[in-house]
């Protein structure tokens, strides 16, 4: 039997080929890193390749992880990520998209190109991804996709506007995908997460103290998300046991926002 850091390869997702975007650090690392632990083998992509490659080597194996670098913005870029992950696995049965990245300020100090970039990061990567891979789920008759959305959508997290409206169409996507593709065996859903305990927020926190501990008041359990807490939402969505749940927006938030 396989192993991944000394432990057997196996597990609710045991054969299955999942698709983590923005996996090369984070939150993507994270849930990369516990899908593979549930069994599954992972295509590790990222903007960045050094990243992504990294990942993959030291997280995972040749034989239970592959990476890919490039913009997944671009619709080139995700068909080849596509192709090369049926090349390597033969199937894609979960899609996470998770890539993203938000340009956090008040929506009237953006620019252009920091309006394209958002909405380019978060939503075209989602978008390119899923009408990518469907085709395949369909074919076989089955497949999870998970969006990493955003709590802010929900709250109006002030200086979010242009990163709520990236995620909201992610969210709005969510349910727009999982009714037409009910009868399919997919299910689409998003997961939302609030602040999120990574190497950004600490960034975030050292350039803008003042800002974070606005984000960070929102929340009634006074801290920020593990990584680990997501991704255990992201893992119970794969697996097949879940097959009943579908169009949903499910927080992670330490109860910044309830029902």
């Amino acid at each position: 039997m396989a192993e991944v850091n000394g432990a057997p390869l196996s597990g609710p997702l045991a054969g299955q080929v999942a698709i983590v975007t923005g996996a090369g650090g984070g939150i993507g690392r994270a849930i990369a890193d516990r899908l593979l632990r549930d069994g599954a083998k992972v295509m590790i992509c990222d903007l960045d390749p050094l990243l992504a490659a990294a990942a993959a080597d030291e997280l995972f194996g040749p034989e239970q992880a592959t990476a890919f670098g490039g913009n997944l913005a671009c619709e080139a870029d995700a068909r080849r990520m596509v192709s090369e992950t049926l090349e390597k696995f033969g199937r894609i049965d979960i899609l996470v998209n998770n890539a993203g990245g938000g340009i956090l300020r008040p929506f009237l100090d953006h620019t252009p190109d920091t309006l394209r970039e958002t909405i380019d990061r978060n939503l075209w990567t989602a978008i390119w991804c899923s009408w990518l891979v469907l085709p395949h789920m369909k074919a076989a008759g089955f497949g999870r996709i998970i969006n990493i959305g955003a709590d802010s959508v929900r709250n109006g997290l002030f200086d979010h506007a242009a990163y709520n409206a990236a995620k909201g169409g992610m969210h709005g996507m969510t349910t727009g995908l999982a009714r037409e593709f009910a009868l399919d065996g997919i299910t689409v859903n998003t997961v939302a997460p609030c602040a999120v305990q990574s190497r950004q927020l600490d960034a975030f926190r050292s350039a803008n103290p003042e800002q974070a501990e606005k984000v960070l008041s929102v929340i009634p359990m006074g801290r920020a998300a593990s990584e680990a807490e997501v991704a255990s939402m992201v893992a119970y969505l794969a697996l097949r046991e879940a097959g009943f749940v579908t169009g949903q927006v499910i927080s992670v938030n330490g109860g910044s926002t309830m029902l």
